[in-house]
Order: structure tokens, then C-alpha cells, then sequence
């Protein structure tokens, strides 16, 4: 009788706690080739092509669509071909439970196939799956919005929906809205019955990464908030505020390296850092993603501006890799794009401060024999009173100020 192998969901980067099925690439009964795509995977980050790790057939999985698995759970089995297969060795060095009589064999660690480690494991080719080719980022949004891609216009590489394509899809006139497309009588047999206008729904992806990161700070930091108002009135022309927000943060970090810093809370200890990589706070439908720029401490304003436009069309496609998502040394917020003045925004352990910026006014100030109007930027910083003193913050934000009213 062939031997069937036990797969276990992988670590997919960072010490992640679990991910949710987008979609199988095989069935049960199908044959899966070793390092072929076998199924999508939502991590609270990207969404992560799994490879198989041996060669065979596809015999039993552990979830269908949307379905949240545990790193090192039970993902699916295969029986594997005759010949040889994969060494044993090479695994992620995630250990699970082993075997037992009960169940199929299971590796000393997770077997996953062509990764080499977890920092490697994202693959953004779009996939084929039922004669329609999208990326696992596509396919992860059509199947939140109940979208079927087969009835999407394609306008991407090799004929492949694209996201601009879905949204478009989406925003039509005659399409129904989202709590109609995602109902179906299988979803709503057995639901719990809610009040009337409202639809529980279930946080996913990003969306209950942040809800955990959340519950995680707040537990752990011990967060104060300093702000104030930078004049840049002597600005000349548009000017691009994110960019001189990053180059502030810069200065700053020169001047206080303690709030360019991580903080161990276990350990107690504190490291300082030399390089800054800003930790940007980019908005989208899923959720909220940080994406580190890095390096800014080196970097002219050209090419920072290209590297934070490529990051900020990385996260809404979710196509960023897990390596850019993390190791940034302090984060910023631009949330006056939109609205609003003043923040207290949430620093996320192991960094010990966020700079949060609102909405640029003009506001008549007095001045010597009558009044002035001046353009103010509205700051927020919070910082980890465990990790540097209210001093260094101010100091920290006194230098903001002044960067921030250089004409340029």
C-alpha cells in the first residue's frame, strides 16, 4: 500500500499564527507534482502560494475556502508516488506533533516542497485555475466580494484579471452589492439572526491581524501622546508632505536616536538605530498594512518618492513580500490625506514611536501689531514611556518642527 504523508500548514513568515484558505489549485483525487502550487493562502501580510512538498496524490485536505488554519496544523494528505521524493531534511524547521497510529506519518518537521524559509515563501505568478488566470491576491478579494472571475473582463499580463479589472467589475451599475453577491443559500443556512441592517461578518486577512496587533500594543505599550503644530508656511509650490514627513523623521532620529529605537519589553533592553526605515501606514479595502522604507537616512527625495509610490502599489495589490512588511525602526501615519487634526496613534511593539500627521489649515495667528495667516501641518507622537523619557520626545518633536519649516 503507498504511504501517504501528513502536510502541516507551514510557519509563511514572521511566526505568523495561521492563514486562510483562498483556494485549492488541486482536488481531492487529483495528482500533485512535487513543488507544484497546491493551494493559496491568506496570511495576515500577502497572500502566499504553498507548494506541495512531494509528488502524489492529493488524498484528504483540512478546510475549503476561507477556512482558518493554525500554523502546524494539519493542512492536507498525499499519497505519495513510488520513487524518491524530497529528502526529509529539507524542511522549515517547524516541528509538529509527529505521527501515531491514528493518522498518516507525519515528517519531524513541515515539509514545504521549494521554500527554503519562511522569508521566501511568496510567490506572485498568476495561477490558472478553472481557464482563468489571477494572481492569489485577485482571487482572495472575488472571493470576499462573491465575485465569479469567470465573468470578468481580463486586461492584465497574458490575459490574466488583474485587481484594477475586479474593482471595475465591481463598481458596475448592475452589480449587486456585497452582502448580496457573498449570499448564497448554503452561507445563510443555520446563520445566527441579526437585527435588521446589519450583517455579521467575520474578520479575516489583514482585518484580524490588525485586531490582534491591536489587542497585542495595548497590552504591552505604555503609550503618550505629544502634539503640536508645524508652520510650513514658508513652503514654495507643492509640496510633497509624506516626503517631508519621512526627511523629518530623519532629522529627528539624528538628533534623538531614542525614539529611532526597538524596545524588549521581556529583556528590558533598548536598541538603538542608526539606519532609519520608516515604517509607512498604508490604508486599504482589506486593511491596514505598515511597509518599511528603507534606508531614508541615505536616500535623495527623488528616489524615496519612487520607492513609497512602489510600496503603496504593492500593498493594495497585496504583492508585497513578507520582508517589506517588517524590521522597521519607527512608523508614520498620514492620515490628514483624508481627514482629521489630531491623533493618538498606536505604536507597535518592537518600535517605540509613530508620527502622526492630520490635516494641513490655515490659521490666523497673532503676531506683533495685528494677526498672520499661516499654513499649519498638525502633529501627533506617541511614543513607549517605558522606552524613552517625555524629554526625548519633545526634543524628538522640537526637531520635526523646525525640518518641517525649512522652505525646502
Amino acid at each position: 500500500m503507498a504511504e501517504v504523508k501528513l502536510f502541516r500548514l507551514p510557519d509563511l513568515g514572521e511566526g505568523l499564527p495561521d492563514a486562510e484558505i483562498v483556494e485549492w489549485h488541486k482536488q481531492v483525487g487529483e495528482h500533485v507534482a512535487l513543488d507544484e502550487n497546491l493551494v493559496s493562502m491568506e496570511t495576515a501580510k500577502a497572500v502566499v502560494e504553498v507548494p506541495s512538498p512531494y509528488s502524489g496524490r492529493l488524498v484528504k485536505v483540512y478546510g475549503q475556502a476561507r477556512d482558518v488554519i493554525e500554523t502546524g496544523k494539519p493542512l492536507c494528505e498525499i499519497e505519495l508516488d513510488a520513487g524518491p521524493q524530497r529528502a526529509e531534511a529539507h524542511d522549515t524547521g517547524h516541528h509538529g506533533s509527529g505521527a501515531s497510529s491514528a493518522e498518516p506519518s507525519a515528517d519531524s518537521g513541515t515539509v514545504v516542497g521549494a521554500m527554503q524559509s519562511s522569508n521566501e515563501v511568496v510567490h506572485s505568478a498568476a495561477v490558472s485555475i478553472g481557464g482563468v488566470r489571477a494572481m492569489p491576491a485577485v482571487r482572495a478579494m472575488a472571493t470576499k466580494l462573491g465575485i465569479d472571475l469567470r465573468q470578468v473582463r481580463a486586461s492584465g499580463p497574458d490575459g490574466s484579471v488583474s485587481m484594477e479589472d475586479l474593482k471595475r467589475h465591481a463598481a458596475r451599475p448592475d452589480a449587486p452589492p456585497p452582502s448580496l453577491r457573498s449570499a448564497s443559500p448554503e452561507a445563510s443556512a443555520g446563520a445566527p439572526v441579526v437585527p435588521a441592517g446589519g450583517q455579521v461578518e467575520a474578520l479575516r486577512g489583514l482585518r484580524r491581524n490588525m485586531a490582534r496587533a491591536m489587542a497585542e500594543a495595548h497590552a504591552q505599550v505604555v503609550p503618550t501622546t505629544l502634539c503640536d503644530d508645524a508652520d510650513i508656511s514658508a513652503w514654495q509650490g507643492a509640496q510633497d508632505i509624506t516626503l517631508r514627513l519621512v526627511q523629518a523623521l530623519v532629522a529627528a532620529s539624528t538628533a534623538v536616536p531614542a525614539l529611532n529605537a526597538h524596545f524588549d519589553g521581556q529583556n528590558a533592553t533598548r536598541t538603538l538605530h542608526a539606519r532609519v526605515d520608516v515604517g509607512l501606514a498604508i490604508d486599504t479595502e482589506e486593511g491596514l498594512l505598515v511597509a518599511a522604507l528603507r534606508h531614508c537616512e541615505r536616500r535623495a527625495g527623488a528616489e524615496l518618492r519612487a520607492e513609497i509610490d512602489q510600496l503603496r502599489r504593492g500593498a493594495l495589490a497585496r504583492e508585497l513580500p513578507p520582508e517589506a512588511l517588517r524590521d522597521y525602526t519607527l512608523m508614520l501615519s498620514n492620515f490628514g490625506m483624508y481627514a482629521g487634526r489630531y491623533a493618538t496613534p498606536v505604536v507597535t511593539p518592537p518600535c517605540v514611536a509613530i508620527l502622526a500627521a492630520g490635516r494641513a489649515r490655515w490659521q490666523s495667528l497673532p503676531v506683533m501689531g495685528g494677526f498672520e495667516a499661516r499654513r499649519m501641518l498638525p502633529l501627533s507622537l506617541t511614543f513607549d514611556h517605558r522606552a524613552c523619557t517625555g524629554g526625548e520626545a519633545a526634543r524628538f518633536l522640537a526637531v520635526l518642527l523646525k525640518d518641517l519649516a525649512r522652505a525646502a
